[in-house]
């Protein structure tokens, strides 16, 4: 934090809620707020402080490999009223993609620019690890069988999702060696080749 004085001038709130359908299938309902610290004068009239710049709603509905099978956007808010908020059809392009492979670029092809608006594009940009969050524990494996606790089912014998796509979980690390022993695997000596991970053989287009 600045040891300077400060004052507050702008806020941007984003917030992602996952919800798990009863057709198997998973709502994702993103939602951007702007607001300022004080009155601000738009083209279209004076925005109070506190009252939203912008307030925008994206509903994406995926499967559980992460494709999107329905999409649309709202706004309530926006700096020029049957403007801004006529883009939300648009979004119904973002139908048809995975959020892991190649999301960002082809949302940027689809929705970038002119094509959208430019506050829901990049709202969408935090859906691939929004989902995966959501999907841990649900869809995905997120512990080894040897952390499951008394009288639960037994965890499949598959390596857990999250190994080998941070710094922190990468399985040659002291992490991976103290909460999942059974994945640790030592790094290799200098100027050895390393092995390749899954995470390497199955890149996913996370942020």
């Amino acid at each position: 934090m600045s040891a300077t004085g400060r004052r507050p001038v702008h806020t941007r709130s984003i917030r992602v809620d996952a919800f798990a359908r009863d057709d198997g299938l998973w709502d994702l309902e993103a939602e951007l707020v702007d607001t300022k610290a004080r009155d601000f004068p738009l083209a279209t009239g004076l925005r109070r402080a506190g009252d939203p710049v912008h307030h925008m709603r994206l509903t994406v509905t995926i499967d559980t490999h992460l494709n999107i099978v329905a999409a649309g956007a709202v706004a309530s808010w926006v700096p020029y009223p049957g403007h801004c908020d006529a883009i939300g059809p648009d979004y119904r392009k973002l139908v048809g993609l995975n959020l892991t492979q190649d999301f960002r670029r082809h949302l940027r092809e689809r929705l970038g620019g002119v094509r959208g608006c430019t506050h829901v594009t990049e709202l969408a940009g935090v859906l691939p690890t929004a989902a995966i969050q959501a999907f841990a524990g649900e869809v995905y494996q997120t512990r080894d069988a040897s952390q499951q606790p008394p009288g639960e089912p037994a965890a499949a014998e598959r390596k857990p999702f999250q190994l080998d796509r941070c710094h922190a979980l990468r399985t040659d690390g002291p992490a991976v060696a103290q909460f999942y022993p059974r994945w640790y695997r030592a790094a290799p000596a200098p100027g050895a080749e390393p092995a390749a991970t899954d995470s390497q053989s199955n890149q996913v287009d996370t942020p």
